[in-house]
């Protein structure tokens, strides 16, 4: 998969994406991504890319000149007066807190893509006209504020490429992490069999797999009622799963 980053500070990426899976992951050839400093993409002597806002208010906004520039220069879109023929198979993501909020759900969606946008605002904002004409797509990691969109950014590769095959040295890693099966993520343990009085359930060390099965569905089931309700009533519970929460429910005083 290939992710084509606009940002105009490239120099944040390199230090998250040279370490651990997606280092692994481009060394492979698994992911692939090309960080594209807007900066090249102005033609005055000082690489202007922002400007103060009309009408007044405090802030700078980011130029639509450098910005549909370098998007239509990586991705091969004929600018204006042509009739720009967009890969709709190429969505341009603009990392803004005005965007439906990133959930697994939709790191899945997107991970059924072979290339995709992201766009990295800073400033006060986007010129109007970016949003209107060339992007597809907006996203927020959450109901807050940053200085730019490199962060969101990074955390969008993130969790789009561990959902890649082979990306993970488990190839079943992601499908039980939370919220990739729609309830929070069982308890894990490894050695020693006991740390300072505490002991690994002896269910986890019985090597009987299908109540080890049974016992982390229902820890991810107890885990979810107490610590997020709420996905319990978008998630796909059985017969007995919905027993078993009930059955909680009971017990709360």
């Amino acid at each position: 998969m290939q992710f084509e980053v606009f940002t105009l500070l490239p120099e944040v990426f390199p230090s998250y994406l040279d370490t651990s899976i997606l280092k692994r992951a481009r060394e492979r050839g698994l992911i692939q991504v090309n960080v594209h400093n807007i900066r090249d993409y102005t033609h005055d002597k000082h690489h202007t890319t922002d400007d103060a806002p009309y009408g007044g208010g405090g802030g700078m906004v980011m130029k639509p000149e450098p910005v549909f520039e370098a998007v239509e220069s990586v991705l091969g879109l004929a600018p204006p007066p042509s009739t720009p023929e967009t890969d709709s198979n190429v969505p341009v993501i603009l990392l803004t807190p005005q965007g439906r909020v990133f959930n697994q759900s939709i790191a899945k969606e997107l991970s059924q893509y072979q290339k995709i946008a992201l766009l990295c605002g800073r400033y006060e904002g986007i010129d109007e006209r970016i949003r209107q004409n060339l992007v597809t797509d907006e996203i927020s990691i959450g109901d807050y504020v940053l200085t730019g969109g490199e962060l969101p950014a990074l955390i969008l590769i993130d969790a789009v490429s561990r959902l890649l095959p082979d990306v993970l040295g488990d190839p079943t890693g992601a499908e039980d992490d939370s919220h990739a099966m729609g309830l929070l993520e069982y308890p894990h343990y490894t050695r020693p069999p006991e740390f300072r009085g505490a002991k690994v359930p002896e269910v986890l060390l019985s090597g009987d797999h299908s109540k080890i099965e049974k016992w982390r569905r229902q820890q991810a089931l107890e885990r979810t009622y107490r610590k997020r309700p709420d996905m319990l009533e978008r998630a796909e519970l059985s017969k007995e799963d919905r027993k078993f929460v009930e059955g909680l429910k009971s017990n709360v005083k």
